[in-house]
């Protein structure tokens, strides 16, 4: 069975220590001990945890394939004449997108905007984590 300490659990999610104990003291995370008293929480439970909050309405349409959603911060915005990139900080994740200047600027996409990037691949790589590191 995999366990998460609270750190490791807090990074694994983009947020801090303080944010997975509040959730687990308000009842939100379930958490046990390990043998040295410390609070852990089951891989099981957070990874129904992060799926449960990930089902939370963000506003997009069910009408497409894509499943792979991050909402984030643009920051940074680089046009030419012809393409642009666009810079996305979601969360702990750093995304970058090449596109046409004019979706940019139809989007008014622009640093410091709120935008989602939706990511449809027919490859995606998984690696296993060193042991030792979850």
């Amino acid at each position: 069975m995999t366990v998460f300490q609270i750190g490791e659990a807090a990074d694994l999610l983009g947020v801090s220590p303080d944010t997975m104990r509040r959730w687990v003291d308000a009842g939100r995370l379930a958490a046990g001990r390990d043998e040295h008293g410390r609070r852990v929480i089951d891989g099981v439970e957070l990874a129904a945890f992060v799926r449960a909050q990930a089902a939370e309405p963000d506003g997009r349409s069910d009408e497409s394939s894509a499943r792979n959603r991050l909402r984030g911060i643009v920051t940074a915005v680089v046009k030419d004449t012809v393409m642009a990139q666009v810079d996305i900080q979601a969360g702990p994740f750093r995304l970058v997108s090449l596109m046409s200047r004019e979706a940019v600027d139809e989007l008014d996409l622009q640093v410091g905007s709120i935008a989602v990037a939706v990511i449809k691949s027919t490859t995606v790589v998984v690696e296993r984590a060193p042991k030792g590191r979850h």
